[in-house]
């Protein structure tokens, strides 16, 4: 007589992840294209969400989010009074986390950090393609601190929480 022996569910895993959204525009085409003579300065923004799936579930949907805009200078574009938008990206990468065993107040870290470095390289590729196939220089994000964001943002509403002077 054999018994079944059931595996333990590993404490991360991961579902699915999709392209939740995404984005891409050249307001200034097709002079753009005429103008730009040198690589554009690139500013990029990362944010990520988390949202219960379900009540009572331990099942997540963490979405990383990055907008890369792209601007050259005024004087490089023939306008005088201001930059030119060479390129807007937006896009929202998710994935569909289910965490097992671990408890509510080690979940924060789990969800913020590691989860969204395991999207990390895939929203990263999908904003290189992006750009590259808009006809331009591809869009590379360097490594992110996901460790650092996460401590920045609960400082943040650590100040929120207790305005300065009132603790």
């Amino acid at each position: 007589m054999s018994e079944t022996a059931t595996q333990p569910q590993p404490p991360l895993v991961v579902n699915i992840q999709y392209t939740k959204d995404l984005s891409f525009e050249v307001p200034n085409a097709p002079a753009i294209y005429t103008v730009l003579r040198t690589a554009p300065a690139v500013n990029i923004n990362l944010d990520v969400q988390v949202r219960r799936v379900q009540e009572g579930q331990t099942v997540f949907e963490v979405t990383l989010t990055a907008r890369a805009e792209a601007t050259i200078p005024a004087a490089d574009n023939g306008a005088a009074e201001k930059p030119m938008v060479v390129f807007i990206a937006d896009l929202s990468y998710a994935g569909i986390f289910t965490l097992t065993g671990i408890p509510d107040d080690q979940q924060e870290p789990i969800l913020l950090v590691e989860c969204p470095r395991l999207l990390f390289p895939f929203a990263r590729n999908i904003l290189a393609d992006i750009t590259r196939d808009g006809g331009f220089p591809p869009v590379m994000l360097g490594p992110i601190d996901f460790v650092g964001l996460w401590q920045a943002r609960r400082a943040q509403a650590a100040n929120i929480a207790s305005p300065a002077g009132h603790a």
